[in-house]
């Protein structure tokens, strides 16, 4: 039967100490038109010679000297132990416990010598036909994997800008750049990793932090963008900024959204219990609260706003260091120092335009 272009490059690797059995079998197959022929003797040659081409199809005899056949399976298996072992065993044993065990061992199929023409080409044919299907369906897999992680990570990528938008439409009435949405998240991404935070736990911070202060949107502009001090009563309607951004972000039951409402409700409470809107102390304010807190303010005290100039990266340091024990964590102002280098050079990545 003629075989096709596709066959016929089909790499084939026979494995016999028999130098009659490989001149047979290549005859047999290069007559058939098979042209990616490779033939060995040596057993102890085998693992190195399949690493190096991956052949689509090994015939492979089992009662060789120096490794047998079931020695070189146990090689081949470890090589691809998820793979699909294109092996047809050569053997003249034909006794049930012999074939159980070529199988269990990673065998397909078997040609029992001495060699029929006809049964060798047909039995070959037949393994290469569900070896070239494997390797269109794992290439198949392979593309449809790689467009699975194109369009996870645009998702991802978006997410995080519609989050950060959302987060800015908040912060634009005080901060016209949005670029402390910025850098306060990925503060939080550094100080959460340091903290012991898995990847995907600290990437999560990443995204649900910008939301930290959405509630401002329900605060009036003359109490946000008061240069002075709040009155009593503008210092509640201004606290309540937290509890709105909660209700904003409740109802939506994704682990994003659920941590996004707690960092909205927390971030303004203190280590020591002194803070709003519940006054939560110590570890009863969430982790993410914690972390949130301590890198807004260190980005805040760093910016100008409305009701003061900027501080120096010394004085905003010292601040945080000041109130370890107060408003901050001290384990976090802890890791905080350890990081610092890192959270100065996202500044510097992101940091205000110069006015011209």
């Amino acid at each position: 039967m003629a075989i096709s272009e596709q066959f016929s490059r089909a790499k084939i690797l026979i494995v016999d100490d028999k130098p009659t059995n490989l001149v047979l079998l290549q005859k047999i197959l290069e007559v058939e038109g098979y042209t990616e022929i490779t033939a060995i003797m040596d057993s102890r040659e085998v693992e190195e010679t399949y690493r190096q081409n991956r052949f689509d199809l090994v015939l492979l005899d089992l009662s060789m000297p120096y490794l047998d056949g079931f020695q070189v399976m146990a090689q081949l298996t470890q090589i691809d132990p998820d793979g699909y072992l294109p092996i047809l065993v050569l053997t003249a044993q034909g006794d049930p416990q012999t074939r159980l065990r070529s199988l269990n061992s990673g065998a397909k199929d078997f040609i029992a010598k001495p060699f029929d023409r006809v049964e060798v080409l047909t039995r070959i044919h037949n393994m290469l036909e569900v070896r070239l299907l494997h390797n269109q369906l794992r290439d198949q897999n392979i593309i449809l994997e790689d467009k699975v992680r194109e369009r996870t990570q645009e998702l991802h990528d978006t997410r995080l800008e519609i989050i950060r938008r959302l987060g800015r439409a908040a912060e634009y009435r005080d901060n016209e750049t949005g670029l402390h949405i910025i850098r306060m998240s990925k503060f939080s991404e550094c100080l959460g990793r340091a903290t012991g935070m898995t990847a995907v736990e600290a990437d999560m911070l990443l995204n649900a932090s910008p939301m930290h202060d959405i509630g401002k949107i329900g605060i009036p502009d003359k109490i946000l963008l008061k240069p002075g001090k709040f009155e009593a009563d503008e210092w509640e309607i201004m606290k309540s900024h937290a509890a709105i951004g909660a209700e904003i972000l409740a109802g939506q039951p994704s682990p994003l959204m659920d941590m996004a409402r707690s960092i909205a409700l927390t971030h303004h409470e203190k280590w020591d219990g002194s803070g709003y809107p519940n006054n939560l102390k110590g570890e009863s304010i969430p982790l993410v609260g914690r972390i949130t807190a301590l890198c807004d303010v260190f980005d805040a005290l760093m910016s100008d706003r409305p009701y003061k100039k900027a501080w120096t990266v010394e004085a905003a340091v010292g601040y945080i260091n000041e109130n370890s024990g107060l408003h901050f964590e001290p384990a976090l102002v802890k890791a905080f120092g350890g990081v610092l280098p890192e959270l100065l050079a996202i500044r510097e990545k992101f940091s205000e335009p110069v006015a011209p």
